[in-house]
């Protein structure tokens, strides 16, 4: 039977099979303690399985046979042997001294003092109080490991750098195996582009007890590299002397990978481009590693914040306690409910990680990756959340000015191109803007049809490479001159096809396919019908639309009317039927760009007609 039921109290539960004793001692304990009593095995087996008391009374006047099959039962479950077992007894010390090998822990002589009852068991439940904080306290120390461990790579050295500890994070980004590591120094991993003064202003510092941040290229053991934002904390004993380091990193890799590859890929496309060039070499410093902690209740009730989190988002500690850290989000997470999502989450036991945006106290954007983690108490309850953040907003900074810096090469390109044969200057804008309007009318994603619209101004870069007597002749062009100026769809695709990059392997795609006719007498590889790249057909309209309306060196302008009844014409012959109704009707909106982008030179021929 339940007797009192408490959850902000110690549980006791009494072991007894004499209902006058059980009132007695109840009478005495309930004010204090939650308390529970049972008579027999199998009502003690439930009752501990309901919930495990923290303190047992166990009564002598219980056979002993049936005693020893209780305690017996209650010592199967490991957990339950942490259970400390007071005897309440009225037999001398030679008659107890037998159950002390049941593993009972203590004893209180009967008939109950009261003062000296209630004084030996405050003082076992000081100790059985203790005992659960220090185990809590284990267990948040374990989780808040688990959580780092999951989240970065980390290591451990001891004072002169040999490494005592890798995570598998570690083992994977580097490729040693932990057997491996320890035992060795750390630069095991060292990279010979890594400068010896990085190491020596590395170890100054973290000697002197404070902590180095920075960015680090490591070696890996196929001979592979890799590069890291890095934080090496120097770990201090109770009298502040180093006794440890412990590293944490995040990998940024693919960053550094991709900002290589895009200088590789343009620095030799053009002279006109180095200035583009030079603004991309100017992004030399490493991004600084950050760690900002948040924790709140279940609730997303602010409850703790550190110093970074607090220095990163311009609060005080005192401005953020007791705050709904949604608040702290861009309204794009709350209009998409990414906070509630991510407390239910949580709330189930899951871990998440996601990107969110977060609106500093001056009203800046910054982006942190974050690591949402559930703390649970002893009894398996979520009971707070605790948020890892990792500052990236140079990150995704730097990765909107790449693309932005791509997107501006690509168009330079493709003018260069246009440039050569002296045609009209916002040709390749109008060109990108017609094929991106026309991709997303025949029902291309807005992905499919935005990258489309950044490749198509190369889609004659092959330009380049025809000499400017046959570019600009003014006159018809002879067969054999004809068939050089061919080749410029094949010379923009070998300069493109060899990037991995999407974009420019969809300008490759586009330059290769524009010139082909959708009745396969097109060139250079005479394809026919939807053999054609979907990018080759939507910027053969758009760039034929575009040379037609202006002034060229071997003709003029033609009248809108003429270049319709061309369109028309040349339906399922040069062009795709299905995008050239798509065109046609909405005729309206091509004729808008071409008026928005119209050149000097249009200008005045459309004047003077």
């Amino acid at each position: 039977m339940i007797v009192t039921d408490d959850n902000s109290k110690l549980d006791i539960l009494i072991i007894d099979n004499e209902e006058v004793d059980i009132h007695a001692v109840v009478d005495l304990l309930q004010d204090e303690y939650s308390v529970r009593a049972a008579g027999d095995s199998l009502s003690v087996m439930k009752m501990i399985k309901q919930k495990r008391p923290d303190i047992i009374l166990f009564d002598t006047n219980i056979p002993y046979t049936d005693a020893h099959d209780i305690i017996k039962r209650i010592h199967d479950d490991e957990l339950n042997k942490e259970i400390p077992i007071i005897l309440l007894s009225g037999h001398s010390i030679d008659h107890i001294t037998k159950w002390s090998d049941l593993g009972v822990a203590d004893y209180i002589s009967k008939p109950i003092e009261p003062k000296s009852f209630m004084l030996k068991l405050s003082l076992w439940a000081k100790l059985v109080k203790k005992t659960m904080e220090n185990k809590e306290k284990q267990q948040l120390l374990e989780q808040y490991k688990n959580i780092v461990d999951r989240s970065a790579v980390v290591s451990k050295t001891d004072k002169r750098g040999i490494i005592t500890y890798a995570n598998d994070k570690f083992c994977e980004i580097s490729g040693y195996t932990q057997e491996e590591l320890i035992g060795k120094p750390h630069n095991i991993i060292r990279h010979p582009d890594m400068p010896t003064s990085a190491f020596e202003n590395l170890w100054g510092t973290i000697k002197a007890g404070r902590p180095w941040v920075g960015k680090v290229k490591n070696l890996k053991k196929n001979g592979g590299y890799y590069y890291v934002d890095t934080i090496v904390n120097p770990v201090l004993d109770d009298h502040g002397n180093v006794i440890e380091y412990i590293a944490l990193r995040y990998d940024i890799t693919e960053l550094e990978q991709y900002k290589d590859l895009l200088k590789d890929e343009l620095s030799t496309t053009s002279r006109n481009l180095e200035e583009n060039m030079n603004y991309m070499r100017q992004y030399e410093e490493a991004i600084s590693f950050v760690t900002a902690i948040l924790k709140t209740d279940t609730n997303n009730i602010i409850t703790y914040a550190n110093a970074r989190f607090c220095e990163l988002m311009g609060y005080q500690i005192q401005d953020l306690i007791g705050q709904d850290c949604s608040q702290l989000r861009d309204e794009k997470h709350r209009l998409m409910l990414d906070c509630e999502n991510i407390k239910e989450e949580v709330k189930n036991k899951k871990t998440v990680t996601k990107l969110l945006t977060n609106i500093t106290k001056d009203g800046r954007k910054l982006h942190m990756t974050t690591f949402f983690y559930p703390i649970v108490d002893r009894h398996s309850n979520v009971t707070e959340y605790l948020q890892i953040m990792h500052d990236v907003t140079e990150i995704v900074n730097l990765n909107e000015e790449i693309i932005d810096t791509q997107k501006e090469v690509i168009l330079t390109m493709g003018t260069i191109g246009e440039t050569r044969s002296k045609e009209t200057g916002l040709h390749v804008k109008r060109v990108a803007e017609y094929s991106y309007i026309l991709a997303k009318l025949a029902g291309l994603s807005e992905k499919q049809a935005s990258t489309i619209k950044q490749a198509s101004p190369m889609h004659d870069i092959g330009k380049i490479g025809i000499p400017e007597s046959i570019l600009n002749k003014p006159g018809k062009l002879t067969k054999e001159e004809f068939e050089i100026v061919k080749t410029h769809s094949t010379i923009g695709y070998e300069m493109l096809k060899y990037s991995k990059r999407n974009i420019l392997k969809t300008a490759a795609t586009i330059a290769y396919s524009h010139h082909e006719r959708y009745d396969g007498n097109g060139y250079p590889n005479n394809l026919a019908g939807e053999d054609i790249p979907i990018e080759g057909r939507l910027t053969a309209i758009a760039d034929v639309f575009d040379a037609l309306g202006t002034d060229r060196v071997y003709k003029k302008a033609w009248k809108l009317e003429k270049i319709i009844d061309f369109l028309k014409e040349e339906k399922s012959k040069h062009f795709d039927p299905v995008l050239v109704d798509i065109f046609l009707n909405n005729i309206e909106k091509f004729l808008l760009i071409r008026d928005t982008y119209r050149d000097v030179e249009q200008e005045s021929a459309l004047t003077s007609k």
